[in-house]
């Protein structure tokens, strides 16, 4: 016997659960308006908040993070991440249109970045391209 997804029986869909980590309430508010349909989503306004989040809610199933923020950047907190959660996506969201920042993310172990301002369409790709 086939399986039925829930939606088609009409059971409830569960939403994957992303994070997003980004110090401009702005940024976090765009990315809820882009996302929040077809994601279930949590926030943090800074790489330490993030780690909480994270050790409180091992079902996230990716991240977008921002690469400058204050107390513990997005780039170290990306390392943080990559030693205890290497399976987890993230995608950098970054201001700067910096190749180096982008290459250096990636070589971290990013597996993506889209850079600010973003289109909703590119954030939606990216993030479905490395979440599936």
């Amino acid at each position: 016997m086939r399986d039925i997804p829930a939606s088609a029986i009409g059971g409830p869909v569960m939403k994957k659960k992303i994070l997003i980590c980004d110090d401009e309430i702005g940024v976090r508010e765009s990315l809820k308006l882009i996302l929040s349909d077809k994601y279930d989503l949590l926030f943090a306004e800074d790489g330490k908040k993030a780690i909480d989040e994270i050790e409180r809610n091992p079902d996230l199933k990716g991240m977008l993070l921002d690469i400058k923020m204050p107390a513990l950047n997005g780039l170290e907190l990306l390392k943080h991440l990559k030693r205890h959660n290497k399976n987890m996506p993230i995608v950098v969201v970054t201001g700067y249109q910096s190749v180096e920042t982008a290459a250096e993310s990636l070589k971290i172990g990013a597996a993506n970045y889209i850079t600010k301002p973003f289109r909703s369409e590119t954030v939606i790709e990216t993030l479905e391209q490395a979440i599936s």
